[in-house]
């Protein structure tokens, strides 16, 4: 099963496996969007878009178009909170 950037729930995070297409904006790129990096989701506006994400210490805002883009493996919580 595929897991993307937008079916993340608040706190759940994942290492970034892929991107579905290759075209990904370039500042999502430098800002560490890269395949093997983490994200964390923070935080979900309330019409659902955009979606605030953690990035090595950046707080990024994507749009869901972007997220879905965004293939993840889930990381599993040790405890189970």
């Amino acid at each position: 099963m595929i897991v993307t950037v937008a079916q993340l729930r608040r706190g759940q995070r994942g290492i970034i496996k892929e991107f579905v297409d290759d075209i990904l904006p370039i500042k999502l790129l430098e800002l560490g969007c890269l395949p093997g990096n983490e994200i964390e989701l923070i935080q979900v506006a309330p019409l659902n878009d955009p979606i605030y994400i953690n990035v090595n210490g950046s707080h990024i805002a994507i749009r869901r178009a972007v997220a879905l883009q965004i293939e993840l493996e889930l990381i599993e919580d040790p405890i189970g909170l």
